[in-house]
C-alpha cells in the first residue's frame, strides 16, 4: 500500500518512491549540466554546483510550482561573460578571486530584484506572452538542448570528432539509454525508466572497464567536484555607487532572464500536469535562491525546463523530489565525487537527448497552413533566435512584440464607418472595430467634414476608444466639425473614455443617456 505524506503543500500528495527516485534521476542529470555552465565564464565546477543545490532547494520549498527544478543555467552563465569582460576592462588585471565577488554581488542583487517583481505581482504579465511564442521558446530550447551535447561526441584533447571504436561506443551506449528510457515504461512504470537508463550503462561500462567520455573527462585538468557544505562568501567588493553602476545592468538582466525562462517553464509544466503554480511566489522563490546562492559561492540560475520535464516524465508532482535532487546533490558532492565522476557521458547524453526529443512541440507543424502567417512567422522566428542565439528573454521579448505589432496591425484594418442621414437631416456615423494607435488614420478618412450636414452623430455602439491616441483622434474630428461651424455628438462612450474627454466639453457634446455601463473584469479571478 502507497504510503502518502503532505509536504509543505497540504492539497499535495506525495509519493515517497516515485518522488525520491524522480528526485535522484535528476541530481545524476544536474551534475553535467552545472559543471558545463560553471565553464562558460570560467569558474570552477564548484561553483555551478553549489548553485544548483541552493537553488534546487529552496525553491523546492519555497517556489509556485511542485515539480519544478531550478538550477545553475546557461542563459544566466553567458551573462556573466559580458561582465568578466567589463571588469577586466574596467580594472586591468583584475584577480580571479575578485571577479568571483562580483559575480556573487550580482547575483544577490538579481534575486533582489526577482523578489520585489514577485512582491509587485509582476508575475501575471508571463500571461502576455502569445501561444506562439511559446512553441517557438519551447522548440528553440529543445533544439539548444540536443545540440548541447554534440561537443561530448568530440575528442577532447584533439578537438576532432570521435573517430573508430570511441565515436561507436559512444553512439552504441547513448543509443541504448534512450532505447531503454523509450521502451522500459511500456513494461513496467515501478521505477523511472531515465534512473534505470543511467544505472545500466554506467554498470556496463565501469563493471566491464569500457573506455569512454566520463564526467570527469568535462572537466579541466586538476579541478574535481569534490567539496563540502557551500561555504558562506560575503562578497569583498566596494560598496560605491561606481561599483553598482557596473553590476546593476547585469543583475537586472540576469533577474529578467531567470524570471522569465522561470515562468515559460512554469507555464510549460503546469500544462503537462494539468495543475495551476503561482507566478508571483515562483518570482520570490527564485529570489530567494539567487540570494542564498550568492552568499553560498554559487552563480545563481533559474529554472530548468530539462530537468523539470525528467522530473514531471517521472511521475513527480510534489515538492520532494526537488528537495530530493538537491540534498542528493550535495551528498554526491560531499561523499561520491569519486564515482559521480566516473559516470559515462552516453548515459546523460541520451538522457538529455530523450528530454530533447520530448520538449519539442511536435503538433506546432500541424499550425503551417492552418494558423495565421503572422502566428507561424513568429513562432519560426523565435525558435531560430532562440537556437541561434541561446538568448531565451531576447527571443520571447522579440516575439511578443513581433505578435503585438501583428495583432495590432491586423485590428487597425477593421475599423469600419456605417453612414447613413435621419429625416431631421442628421448625418450618423455608426463604428465598428477598436479605435486605437494603429486605426486612428483610418478613422480620419472616413468623415467628409465639408459635405456633412450641420449636426452630425458618431456612434460608439460597436466600438471603443482603446488609447489616448483614440482619443486624440476624437479631438482633431471634432476641431475639424467646429472650425467648419458643425455640431458633433458622441454616442456610447463608456465612462472612461467620457472622463479622458471632460477637457473638451465646449467641442464635444457626449449623450449620456444611451451611454451603457462597461464592467472591466478584475484580476481576481
Amino acid at each position: 500500500m502507497k504510503k502518502y505524506l503532505n509536504l509543505f503543500d497540504f492539497s499535495q500528495k506525495v509519493d515517497y518512491k516515485t518522488e525520491i527516485l524522480s528526485g535522484l534521476t535528476v541530481a545524476l542529470a544536474l551534475v553535467p549540466e552545472a559543471i558545463a555552465f560553471a565553464l562558460i565564464p570560467g569558474f570552477s565546477p564548484l561553483t555551478g554546483l553549489y548553485a544548483a543545490f541552493v537553488m534546487a532547494l529552496v525553491t523546492s520549498i519555497l517556489g509556485g510550482r511542485p515539480g519544478m527544478i531550478s538550477g545553475a543555467t546557461g542563459a544566466v552563465a553567458v551573462i556573466f561573460v559580458g561582465l568578466i569582460l567589463e571588469l577586466k576592462n574596467t580594472f586591468p588585471g583584475i584577480e580571479p578571486v575578485t571577479i568571483l565577488n562580483y559575480t556573487f554581488a550580482t547575483v544577490i542583487l538579481a534575486g533582489t530584484l526577482q523578489i520585489l517583481a514577485g512582491v509587485l505581482r509582476l508575475g501575471k504579465f508571463i500571461r502576455l506572452v502569445p501561444q506562439p511564442v511559446m512553441f517557438g521558446f519551447v522548440n528553440g530550447l529543445a533544439i539548444i538542448i540536443f545540440m548541447a551535447q554534440f561537443p561530448n561526441f568530440y575528442n577532447k584533447e584533439t578537438g576532432a570528432l570521435m573517430t573508430g571504436s570511441p565515436l561507436f561506443i559512444m553512439l552504441g551506449l547513448t543509443l541504448l539509454t534512450m532505447l531503454i528510457i523509450w521502451g522500459l515504461p511500456k513494461l513496467t512504470k515501478v521505477v523511472p525508466s531515465s534512473l534505470v537508463a543511467i544505472i545500466v550503462v554506467s554498470a556496463i561500462v565501469i563493471g566491464f572497464g569500457v573506455n569512454t567520455m566520463t564526467v570527469a573527462d568535462i572537466m579541466r585538468e586538476g579541478e574535481t567536484i569534490k567539496g563540502g557544505f557551500p561555504p558562506l562568501s560575503i562578497p569583498q567588493i566596494p560598496f560605491t555607487w561606481a561599483t553598482f553602476k557596473i553590476i546593476i545592468p547585469y543583475a537586472a538582466i540576469v533577474a529578467g532572464v531567470g524570471l522569465i525562462e522561470s515562468l515559460l517553464t512554469l507555464n510549460i509544466v503546469d500544462e503537462i500536469t494539468q495543475t495551476r503554480g503561482r507566478g508571483n511566489k515562483e518570482c520570490v522563490a527564485q529570489g530567494v535562491g539567487n540570494i542564498f546562492s550568492g552568499f553560498l559561492s554559487g552563480m545563481g540560475g533559474c529554472a530548468m525546463i530539462g530537468q523539470s520535464l525528467i522530473n514531471t516524465s517521472s511521475g513527480a508532482r510534489a515538492r520532494l523530489s526537488g528537495i530530493t535532487a538537491a540534498v542528493m546533490l550535495l551528498v554526491f558532492i560531499m561523499f561520491g565525487s569519486s564515482l559521480i565522476e566516473r559516470l559515462p557521458m552516453a548515459a546523460l547524453v541520451g538522457l538529455m537527448f530523450m528530454v530533447a526529443i520530448g520538449t519539442f512541440e511536435w503538433a506546432s507543424f500541424k499550425t503551417f497552413g492552418k494558423m495565421p502567417k503572422s502566428d507561424v512567422i513568429v513562432m519560426v522566428l523565435v525558435t531560430l533566435i532562440t537556437a541561434i542565439t541561446h538568448n531565451l528573454a531576447v527571443a520571447v521579448l522579440l516575439g511578443v512584440i513581433i505578435s503585438a505589432l501583428a495583432y495590432s496591425w491586423e485590428n487597425a484594418k477593421r475599423i469600419r464607418a456605417r453612414k447613413h442621414t435621419d429625416e431631421n437631416g442628421v448625418k450618423h456615423y455608426e463604428i465598428y472595430g477598436p479605435l486605437f494607435f494603429g486605426s486612428t488614420t483610418l478613422f480620419s478618412e472616413k468623415f467628409d467634414v465639408q459635405d456633412d450636414p450641420e449636426e452630425v452623430i458618431i456612434d460608439f455602439k460597436e466600438s471603443r476608444v482603446a488609447d489616448m491616441s483614440g482619443i486624440e483622434a476624437l479631438h482633431k474630428i471634432t476641431e475639424r466639425y467646429a472650425k467648419a461651424g458643425k455640431k458633433v455628438h458622441l454616442k456610447h462612450l463608456s465612462n472612461d473614455c467620457r472622463r479622458l474627454l471632460q477637457n473638451a466639453d465646449s467641442i464635444i457634446e457626449v449623450n449620456v443617456l444611451e451611454d451603457p455601463t462597461y464592467k472591466v473584469v478584475s484580476d481576481e479571478f
